[in-house]
């Protein structure tokens, strides 16, 4: 679908806000927040990602923005409680005809997995494609050897709908298998009650 075929509210990256997380577009200005986030190459180097090395944040950037113009992805920053850039995510895989949408391209710094940023950050987007975009189904997508990922996606309470056999390449050329999992519209408030309550969790194990 074309730019100019999408609603208007499709069009802009929305500023999406939290008590753990806070998403904003993405724009030129992330680029060395970004790079210090990756700290160093060391998630760049699991070939089984789509994480940028710190030497092409700048591309990376410029790919994301590109493809926002053309009507493709909503690009996000995201930055934690202290206002500091810890990842990256995006919409993409837009239908606003369906409506559904594709949530992925997620990474985060090190010192922020599997704390409440992700958690927070999946529940804001969640509930935009939900309950503002008006979606049926929200698609996530990894490779197949990606089994954190893969565990990650199922813990937020999505359903593995199957395995696409070499449906694209890893970022090294290699084949890559990619494990599609969905949340649909009649799931999702159930989904959401899962994921405030590991907010909760996560609130109570702060210090």
């Amino acid at each position: 679908m074309a730019i100019d075929d999408l609603p208007p509210a499709w069009r802009e990256v929305p500023t999406l806000a939290g008590r753990h997380a806070h998403l904003e577009p993405m724009a030129h200005a992330h680029v060395d927040g970004l790079r210090a986030a990756l700290a160093g190459d060391a998630l760049a180097a699991l070939w089984f990602t789509q994480v940028p090395t710190a030497a092409r944040v700048d591309a990376y950037v410029d790919a994301a923005l590109a493809a926002q113009a053309d009507g493709r992805v909503l690009p996000f920053v995201v930055r934690d409680a202290q206002g500091r850039v810890v990842g990256s995510t995006r919409f993409y895989g837009m239908e606003a005809d369906v409506p559904k949408l594709s949530i992925g391209y997620t990474w985060y710094a090190p010192d922020v997995q599997r704390t409440g940023v992700n958690t927070e950050a999946k529940l804001l987007l969640l509930t935009h494609a939900f309950e503002t975009f008006g979606c049926i189904s929200v698609v996530f997508e990894t490779s197949w050897f990606n089994h954190r990922s893969r565990a990650a996606i199922a813990r937020l309470g999505a359903k593995q709908d199957g395995v696409l056999r070499n449906h694209k390449r890893h970022s090294d050329g290699s084949p890559r298998d990619t494990v599609v999992f969905s949340i649909i519209d009649g799931e999702w408030p159930a989904v959401k009650r899962n994921l405030l309550a590991k907010l909760a969790r996560h609130e109570q194990d702060s210090p």
